[in-house]
C-alpha cells in the first residue's frame, strides 16, 4: 500500500503555519517545509520561519539546512523531502508538506525526473553571458521561440528557469513544456490529500501588507544588512527572495526605504497571484476557503481530517490508527 502524505499549500500570508500545527498534532504528524526559502540559516524574517518555540514540540524539516552562500533546486529539494520521509515513515508518523512553493510540491508528489537538468557549463556560461550582456527579455526571446508553451509560463525576469528551459531543448530537442506534461501525468506515488487554504484576494492583500510592516519592525533591514556583510549578493539564490532582493538595492542606494517596502508588498501580491494560479492548474486539490468556515481554524481542521478519512489516509472515527 501506497504510503500517506498529506499537503496543506497556499499563497504566502494566507495562514498555514497555524492551520499545520493544529493539523500535525491532530494526526501524529510531523511538518515538511516546501518553501524555497526556509532552508537557509540567518533567513528568518523574510522567510518568515516558525521560531522555534512556536513549533509547539512538532517536528519541522528542511529548515535551515543550508548557508546563504549556497545554492539550492528542486532535485536538491527532492533529495532532502526523501531522506526526511523515510524518517518520518519509520517513527509511525504521517508527513505534512507544507507551503507555497507547488512546483517543488508536485516533484514530490509525482516524483518529477529531473535528471536532464545536469549542466552542460559550456552552453550555460553562453546563456548567462547572452543574458548579462542583452538582458532577460532577449534570453526570454530566444525561449519563446524554441518552446512558446514553457515562454509563457515562465517569467521574463526568471533567468535561471529560463536558461533550463533552453538548456533542455539544446540538449534533448525536446521543448521542457513537452517533458513537463509527461511527468505531470504521472500517477502520485502517495495516499493523499492535497489542501490548499484560501481566503478573499482582498483579505490575502491586507494580511500580506501586514507581514511586510511587521517583518520590518521586527528587523528585516538589519537581517539583510548582516547577511550583506556576510558577503550575499543579488545574484545569488538565497538573495532573489522577496523582501531580500529589494533591500539589497535599498542598501546600494537604489530605492529609498519606502520605495523597497512598496515594492516589497506589490511583488509578494503578484506572487501571491502566481502562486493561486499553479494551484488551480494541479488536479485533486481540495480548497480550503476561510471565509467559509467563518476563519474558524478548528472547522477548517474537522473538515481536512474527514476529508483524509474518505480518502483511507487516516481511519474512519473509531477505527484504532496504528501510527
Amino acid at each position: 500500500m501506497k504510503q500517506p502524505l498529506i499537503i496543506l499549500a497556499g499563497p504566502t500570508a494566507v495562514g498555514k503555519t497555524s492551520l499545520s500545527l493544529r493539523l500535525a498534532a491532530a494526526v501524529n504528524g510531523e511538518i515538511v517545509s516546501a518553501d524555497s526559502m526556509q532552508v537557509y540559516r540567518y533567513m528568518d524574517i523574510g522567510s518568515a520561519k516558525i521560531r522555534e518555540e512556536e513549533r509547539k514540540g512538532i517536528p519541522h524539516h528542511l529548515i535551515d539546512i543550508l548557508m546563504p552562500q549556497e545554492s539550492f533546486d528542486v532535485t536538491q529539494f527532492q533529495s532532502h523531502v526523501s531522506h526526511a520521509l523515510k524518517g518520518i515513515y519509520s517513527r509511525g508518523a504521517i508527513p505534512i508538506l507544507t507551503g507555497g512553493t507547488g512546483f517543488y510540491i508536485q516533484a514530490v508528489l509525482k516524483d518529477v525526473d529531473f535528471t536532464y537538468a545536469e549542466e552542460d557549463r559550456g552552453y550555460r556560461a553562453g546563456l548567462e553571458a547572452y543574458a548579462s550582456e542583452r538582458g532577460a527579455d532577449a534570453l526570454h526571446e530566444l525561449l519563446r521561440k524554441a518552446d512558446p508553451v514553457s515562454a509563457s509560463q515562465i517569467h521574463p525576469n526568471n533567468i535561471k528557469r529560463t536558461i533550463r528551459a533552453l538548456e533542455y531543448f539544446h540538449q534533448t530537442g525536446e521543448p521542457i513544456s513537452v517533458h513537463n506534461e509527461r511527468e505531470r501525468e504521472k500517477k502520485p506515488n502517495y495516499r493523499y490529500a492535497y489542501f490548499v487554504l484560501n481566503d478573499r484576494r482582498d483579505k490575502l492583500y491586507e494580511a500580506i501588507g501586514r507581514r511586510v510592516d511587521q517583518m520590518m519592525e521586527e528587523g528585516l533591514v538589519e537581517e539583510v544588512r548582516q547577511l550583506r556583510s556576510m558577503g550575499c549578493r543579488r545574484d545569488m539564490v538565497s538573495m532573489q527572495g522577496l523582501g531580500y532582493k529589494e533591500l539589497l538595492a535599498y542598501l546600494d542606494g537604489e530605492y529609498t526605504l519606502e520605495e523597497a517596502v512598496r515594492l516589497i508588498k506589490q511583488n509578494t501580491r503578484h506572487f501571491a497571484k502566481r502562486q493561486l494560479t499553479w494551484f488551480h492548474r494541479e488536479p485533486d486539490t481540495v480548497w480550503i476557503e476561510k471565509e467559509r468556515f467563518g476563519y474558524d481554524e478548528q472547522a477548517m481542521l474537522h473538515y481536512m481530517l474527514d476529508v483524509c478519512r474518505q480518502k483511507g489516509i487516516l481511519p474512519a472515527e473509531g477505527e484504532r490508527h496504528d501510527g
